[in-house]
Order: C-alpha cells, then sequence, then structure tokens
C-alpha cells in the first residue's frame, strides 16, 4: 500500500524568524439557512393561541345566549350631509331615519350641535323622526347613534348641514316719482351680491351689486323684481311705475279755491283763466270731496261708488289738462273727517266704529256728520281719493277738516282710538305722506288759526303735523278771529295786522321742520264788506312775515279784481310787526 504524506515547511535556521503564516481561506460553504420553520411555528402558536381564545368567547357566548347582530340598514330622508338649507325648508325641517329591522332604533340617540335632543325624536318600531325646524343660521351638526350588542360596535351617523333662512337684500332706488306718460324709465337699484336676479322672469345683470333696466316707456304693469340666493331664498318686489299724465312745479303758489260747481260753470271758469293769463295767480285749487262729502269728479273708489258719494259734476282729467297747458299748478282738495256721506252710510250699515260718537251712544251730529279719523278704514278711504287725484296729474295734496271737532274732548268718544287725538291726526298725515311718496306730489294741511297756540282745542299739532308736510296752510281769514286775539281789538277790520301776528307764530312753530307756510286768506265778505284794500292788506301782510305764497278763499269763486299784482318779486325777510292802530267801529264778525 502506498502512502501519501503531507509535505512540511522547512525549518528555520537558527537565529531567523520563522516565516509569516498565510492567510487560510475560509472553505466554501453555502449560506446559513434562516430557520424560518421555527418562526412559523412561533406565529402559529400565537394565532392558535387568539384562535382558541376567540373561539371561547364565542362558545361561552353562545352558550349564554349571545346572537350575532350585523349593522342596521339606515335610510335617512330629509336632510344630506354637506346640506344648505334656506327659508323654506327651515321652517318645516324633519329628519326621517329608516330601517328593515324593527327595534334596531329603540336605544337609538341623537345629538344637535352636542345637546342631547333623544328626548324630541320620535321613534317606532323602524322609525325615528326628528323634528328641527326653525333652526338659527349657521352651520349645524347631527349625530345618530345606534348601539349594538356586545362586542359589535355602535352605528353612527352623522350630518353636517347649514341653515340660510335670510334673503337676499334687494332695494329699489329708481324711479323715486311719478314718471310722465310715454317717457323713457328706468328701474334701478341694489342687491346683494351672488344672487340670481330676475324680472318679470328675465334675467337680470347684476354688477358690483347694481343693477339698472330701461324701458321706452313707463311699464303699465308691476314689475315683478325677484332676487334668489344660493340657498333659494327669495325675495320679491312688485315695483310699480307711477305714471301720471304731466306735471307743474311753480316757485311760490299763489292760488285761489274753485268749488266743484265753481269749475264746471263757465261764468265762474273763465275769470279764474283770466287770472291766470294776467299773471295774477299760479296755481288753482280744485275739490276733490268737499265739505257735503260729496266727491265732485268721477272718481273709481270702490267706497265712494257704494255709498254713494261720486257726484261727477266736472271732468278732474280735463281741468288738470287744460290747467297744465297753461303752466298752472294744481292743487286737490280733500275735506277729509267732516263726512256727512260717509258718516250717515257707516252707522246704517252696521259699522258705528268709523264714525265719532257722543257718551250716548248716538253719531255726533255736528257738521252733519264726522268719521272717525282714528279709524284705518276712514283714513285709508280719503288717502285713496288723494291717490286717484294723484294718477290724474294733480300737483299737490292739500286735506282740509283734517281734525276733531271743536269742543270739549268729553263729549266725544272716538272708537280704537290709541294715544292723544294730536298723535292720530299726525299720523294719518305720516300714512298718508308714504303712500304718496311715488307719485311725488306736494302734501299740505289746512289747520285753524288757533292751532299754534291752542294745539289741544282740535287735535292739531303743528310741529308734529309738520314732520310730515310739505306745508302747513293756516286759515288766519280776519272774519275767524273773535275781538283781542292778538292784541288787535278787531281782527275783521284790521287784516294786516292779524294776519301779520298770527303767521309769526305758524312761522316759529314749523321751525326745525321742512314744512313751509302758505296761508289761507280771504276774499269775501262777513260782517265787514272786503274789497282791494282788505285783500291786498293781508297779501301784504304775509309778504311783510317772509311769506310770498298764499290761497285765497271766496266759497262763492268770485275773486275781486285789482287785488292782485301781478308777477310780485320774491318775499322779503320778515319784518317786525307794525303796532295795531285802532280799528274803526263795525260788526263783530263769528268766531
Amino acid at each position: 500500500m502506498t502512502t501519501t504524506q503531507r509535505s512540511r515547511p522547512p525549518r528555520p535556521r537558527p537565529g531567523t524568524r520563522p516565516p509569516a503564516p498565510r492567510p487560510r481561506r475560509p472553505p466554501a460553504h453555502r449560506p446559513v439557512a434562516r430557520p424560518r420553520r421555527q418562526r412559523r411555528t412561533r406565529l402559529t402558536r400565537r394565532g392558535r393561541l387568539l384562535l382558541l381564545c376567540v373561539l371561547g368567547g364565542v362558545a361561552v357566548g353562545f352558550a349564554g345566549g349571545l346572537v350575532w347582530e350585523p349593522a342596521p340598514d339606515l335610510l335617512a330622508e330629509g336632510l344630506t350631509d354637506g346640506d344648505l338649507v334656506n327659508a323654506e325648508r327651515a321652517a318645516g325641517l324633519q329628519i326621517r331615519v329608516e330601517t328593515s329591522r324593527a327595534g334596531a332604533l329603540d336605544d337609538a340617540t341623537l345629538a344637535l350641535d352636542g345637546d342631547d335632543v333623544t328626548s324630541r325624536a320620535a321613534v317606532t318600531d323602524t322609525t325615528l323622526t326628528f323634528d328641527a325646524a326653525g333652526l338659527p343660521d349657521g352651520q349645524h351638526r347631527l349625530v345618530l347613534r345606534v348601539p349594538r350588542r356586545a362586542p359589535m360596535p355602535a352605528v353612527q351617523r352623522s350630518w353636517d348641514f347649514t341653515v340660510d333662512a335670510t334673503p337676499p337684500d334687494l332695494a329699489v332706488t329708481e324711479p323715486t316719482a311719478a314718471l310722465l306718460a310715454g317717457e323713457p324709465a328706468r328701474i334701478a337699484g341694489t342687491v346683494e351680491e351672488g344672487v340670481e336676479l330676475t324680472f318679470d322672469g328675465e334675467p337680470v345683470e347684476v354688477t358690483d351689486g347694481a343693477f339698472a333696466v330701461d324701458y321706452p316707456e313707463p311699464p303699465a304693469a308691476p314689475v315683478d323684481v325677484v332676487a334668489t340666493d344660493a340657498a333659494g331664498n327669495r325675495t320679491e318686489n312688485a315695483v310699480t311705475v307711477a305714471v301720471i299724465p304731466s306735471r307743474v312745479t311753480v316757485d311760490e303758489v299763489r292760488s285761489v279755491h274753485v268749488s266743484f260747481y265753481g269749475w264746471a260753470t263757465p261764468s265762474l271758469r273763465d275769470p279764474i283763466l283770466a287770472m291766470v293769463d294776467r299773471g295774477e295767480i299760479t296755481s288753482v285749487q280744485l275739490d276733490l270731496k268737499d265739505e257735503s262729502g260729496m266727491v265732485g269728479y268721477p272718481s273709481q273708489i270702490e267706497r265712494a261708488l257704494q255709498i254713494g258719494a261720486v257726484d261727477p259734476i266736472y271732468d278732474l282729467a280735463g281741468a288738470v289738462a287744460e290747467l297744465h297747458a297753461r303752466g298752472v299748478h294744481v292743487i286737490g282738495r280733500i275735506v277729509a273727517f267732516r263726512d256727512p256721506v260717509f258718516a250717515e252710510a257707516a252707522w246704517n250699515g252696521g259699522e258705528q266704529d268709523l264714525v265719532l260718537q257722543t257718551p250716548s251712544g248716538e253719531p255726533y251730529a255736528g257738521y252733519g256728520g264726522f268719521t272717525n279719523f282714528a279709524h284705518p278704514v276712514v283714513r285709508q278711504y280719503n288717502i285713496d281719493i288723494a291717490l286717484e287725484a294723484a294718477s290724474l296729474g294733480v300737483d299737490d295734496i292739500l286735506y282740509d277738516y283734517v281734525r276733531r271737532p271743536d269742543g270739549a274732548i268729553e263729549n266725544l268718544v272716538v272708537p280704537v282710538l290709541e294715544g292723544t287725538p294730536e298723535q292720530a291726526i299726525a299720523g294719518f298725515l305720516a300714512e298718508s305722506d308714504e303712500q304718496l311718496e311715488p307719485y311725488g306730489v306736494g302734501h299740505g294741511a289746512s289747520v285753524y288759526g288757533i292751532a299754534a297756540t291752542r294745539p289741544t282745542e282740535i287735535a292739531q299739532d303743528i310741529p308734529a303735523m309738520a314732520q310730515h308736510l310739505d306745508y302747513i296752510a293756516p286759515m288766519v281769514y280776519p272774519s275767524h278771529w273773535g275781538p283781542g286775539e292778538y292784541d288787535v281789538a278787531n281782527p275783521n277790520a284790521q287784516p294786516y295786522d292779524i294776519v301779520r301776528r298770527s303767521l309769526d307764530d305758524f312761522t316759529a312753530a314749523v321751525a326745525g321742520t321742512d314744512a313751509r307756510i302758505v296761508p289761507w286768506l280771504q276774499d269775501f265778505s262777513l260782517g265787514v264788506t272786503y274789497g282791494p284794500a282788505e285783500v291786498r292788506a293781508q297779501i301784504d301782510a304775509a309778504r311783510d312775515a317772509g311769506i310770498a305764497e298764499w290761497i285765497m278763499w271766496d266759497p262763492k269763486v268770485t275773486y275781486t279784481a285789482g287785488a292782485y299784482d301781478v308777477l310780485l318779486p320774491p318775499a322779503p325777510e320778515a319784518s317786525p310787526p307794525a303796532p295795531a292802530p285802532e280799528p274803526a267801529p263795525s260788526e263783530t264778525p263769528a268766531g
């Protein structure tokens, strides 16, 4: 047998270092395998342990009566997550949740904005209903929690929604007054940003919150202006454009009273037109409803027709057209609360509250019948006449008998009166002023001469009334003052003195308001014969008080020739009143 021997390295010589050993290469080998089997074994043991626990718990649960309970199906109506609720929906907002599993909602809880509202919900076997009407504007959150048997987790549904019940801002700023028939018209205004705007259903462009629509002539029917915001809230405005046939304005009112028959009778009307042609007057006052309670033109007001108050003695529209063609301003006079026709019809018709009464329960008989100045129906009746006249082109509305009857207030019963009679009268004028505003007419009230100093005697509080009027027309007729008034011994015989002094009080009474004074003066004889000098004296007294405007009264509509200047210059500043001279003896007129 041959034996193979390994060669050995030579031994080093004495005194030398042995050579450094070579580095040995590790023997070639395969990477050591990871102990996968062992790790799988550990995971399997954990899984088995967990599985055994679960199965054990389930087994115990089933042994104790546990029933597997899947999540209930929930179908909601009336609200969605992210909803935007407008005013119409907010007023009746109701959320209804329905499930197919009976009793699933028995233990449900409901929270609104963090507050438990479960007690407010109506629950049946399969439904839950919650009334959320009337929620304030803003963001809201509604949370429904439906519990299940352990160990199943509860089911929760939530709705985040916003209530916006505020309609968008919409303001119509044009037109501000009545428009002339046949002329171009514009409806303009402002609206809240981000809204949709329509005119009679047609979209209108909005630029920086402003809009304007032009028409070749004023629209005959009301224009339905509608603004709709993102939530669907709507603001509607039916814009009625007041249209008048013509308009005349004057710097100074110098007018004369003309009755129904005064205008209808050529022999009375023609001298009035002659005064116009001579430049003596700038205005004519036409009666609309007079002291009899009759309406003297062909009115279409329903109640006036029902009670037989319309007697078309003259054509108001034709009269206005004729006077405007001459450049003459027209005042329409309405005798307001002295109204025998209305009072009788109301009393006989079972509307006793529309009539002033005595403490014994009878209708007040003074002046033939006096209507209730505090009652809305009576007030609106007079305003309706004013509105009709304004639509026919009358330039000013002047109320007369806008007061209570004179005498002790204890002798009157005023149904539905709240506050004082003075407040009721001022309130009527405020209502009239508001309703007449679209027509741009002047607005005045005739008052007693004593009203400046004795307002409660007839319920005419001048400062309060002036707040709602363009002018106060005090009846400072010299014949209507008693001896000694304003230290004038015989006012009827001293027209200058009584007019001058009384107007000073009225001027002071309207100070601080926008109202001016346009006095009634007298061109008739009562106790003292009046001619050009007496009429002229009153005009001069007004001018010296700083007032160049006036309305002359003559019940016969026969005005004094030679008493009126032509185109008077502007009134000077008021001068101090002259001392009153001693009057000549004369008959004392009735107060």
